[in-house]
């Protein structure tokens, strides 16, 4: 008779979970994604000043990433130095899940 019990090494996570939550679970993220939510369209210094504990530098990967990602898109003008980063429709997707966030958060900590 077969074990019905599933071992370690028979588990494994849905690569497309994985992939979301590698992006999710990324310091600063989640936090630069709730402010474009909470916050639309913001100019570097802006989202710089709003997730403020996090180095310039370091922002500009992070916004690069979720840009790659499909999350963020990076919005220049014509005729204009103004730049400014906005979610896509997938980074909007989002808004649910980053509600649920804030459902456990506030029931929990």
């Amino acid at each position: 008779m077969q074990s019905m019990e599933t071992t370690q090494e028979d588990f494994s996570l849905c690569p497309k979970f994985e992939k979301t939550f590698e992006i999710l679970g990324q310091k600063w993220n989640g936090l630069i994604l709730e402010v474009l939510l909470n916050e639309g369209p913001q100019r570097f210094k802006n989202l710089a000043h709003s997730v403020n504990k996090c180095s310039d530098r370091v922002l500009v990967e992070r916004l690069k990433n979720l840009e790659k990602e499909g999350l963020v898109e990076r919005k220049t003008y014509k005729d204009s130095a103004l730049i400014e980063y906005q979610l896509t429709e997938r980074g909007e997707a989002l808004r649910p899940v980053m509600e649920t966030v804030h459902e456990f958060a506030d029931c929990w900590y």
